[in-house]
């Protein structure tokens, strides 16, 4: 978020390079920039002669060239803008002759999502000298939490630790996603406000007491008639509860207590360091380490990679998702 910072800095300051590729596995960030550029190089009255979107499945890296060599019409830039240019990624080296002497008064933005230039060849060489790279990593689901809290602090908003999980949990590490929906909360919530889970719920749809959220801490506490009830409505709504993810955040939980057990410092500073988790989760882990023993917690990992197969239809064709679930339950908490 930093390299993004100063990128967008630069460009609000006019220390404008020639060349943008913009790449990697998380779209969102070359979403942001590729707008952010579209918006503010020009002035709205230079963009009709100026400005120019391509697509690549549309066009070729020639004729990238040939628009990019093109000169401004009364203004002192113009920006070529190519989305979907992964869609050109057997014939994106050809971009090296332009990247060695790019036209100094043109703008190229080269959107290339969810893939990478290899930076052995002569195309990452020269861009690294000529332009800007800027590589856009998708987040690890630990990472979510604060990113949602660092998006939200300078729109004057805030969010409980839960809610934060629920979205993550709900929508998984897709950014853009988690984005539309924290601006629709944005658009009814008044500022200064803290983003609660019942405004998730409220707002979102997402149940504040029937997720995986709560099923995982229902299993930790060994709770097992609220464990019991989530599974049952889980089962009463598979299309917004799959298990393939239920059965994946439970065998991530499992994982994070193996490590637990075998921290030998058991501070909550250094739980949450070492399990890389939000300091307000640590003590689900302390109670879940008491109820479930490293021995248990082994085998509990072994009957989730067993049913991660069965949730995938393997073995198990005959079986509803409610019954799967019922069964892995029991065996967990048994």
């Amino acid at each position: 978020m930093d390299d993004v910072k100063q990128l967008v800095t630069a460009i609000k300051q006019k220390q404008l390079k020639p060349i943008y590729f913009l790449m990697g596995e998380e779209p969102y960030y070359i979403d942001k920039i590729s707008e952010f550029i579209e918006r503010t190089v020009l002035d709205p009255s230079e963009r009709g002669f100026n400005q120019m979107v391509l697509y690549g499945r549309d066009t070729s890296i020639e004729d990238i060239v040939a628009n990019a060599k093109r000169f401004p019409m009364m203004a002192e830039h113009q920006v070529v803008i190519v989305k979907e240019a992964q869609d050109l990624s057997r014939t994106i080296e050809k971009l090296v002759d332009y990247a060695k002497n790019p036209q100094p008064s043109t703008v190229l933005v080269v959107n290339y999502k969810y893939k990478k230039i290899d930076k052995r060849k002569t195309l990452y060489k020269t861009l690294k000298k000529t332009g800007v790279i800027f590589e856009s990593k998708k987040l690890y689901e630990n990472q979510v939490a604060d990113w949602i809290r660092r998006v939200l602090a300078p729109k004057n908003y805030s969010i409980t630790p839960k809610a934060a999980q629920m979205l993550v949990e709900f929508l998984g590490t897709d950014l853009s996603k988690i984005n539309n929906e924290l601006e629709k909360l944005q658009i009814i919530l008044p500022k200064d406000t803290q983003i609660t889970p019942e405004a998730i719920e409220e707002n979102i749809g997402i149940s504040k007491d029937y997720n995986n959220f709560e099923l995982r801490k229902a299993i930790g506490d060994k709770n097992v008639v609220k464990a019991h009830k989530i599974v049952h409505y889980f089962a009463e709504n598979p299309k917004d509860n799959p298990m393939v993810v239920t059965v994946s955040l439970l065998f991530n939980f499992f994982s994070q207590l193996l490590h637990y057990h075998g921290l030998q410092d058991k501070s909550p500073r250094h739980v949450a360091a070492a399990l890389k988790i939000n300091p307000y989760f640590v003590n689900e882990y302390t109670a879940a380490a008491a109820n479930y023993p490293m021995r248990k917690v082994s085998a509990v990992i072994a009957v989730l990679r067993d049913f991660d197969v069965k949730s995938k239809g393997v073995g198990a064709h005959a079986v509803s998702q409610g019954d799967l679930l019922k069964e892995l339950l029991f065996r967990i908490i048994n």
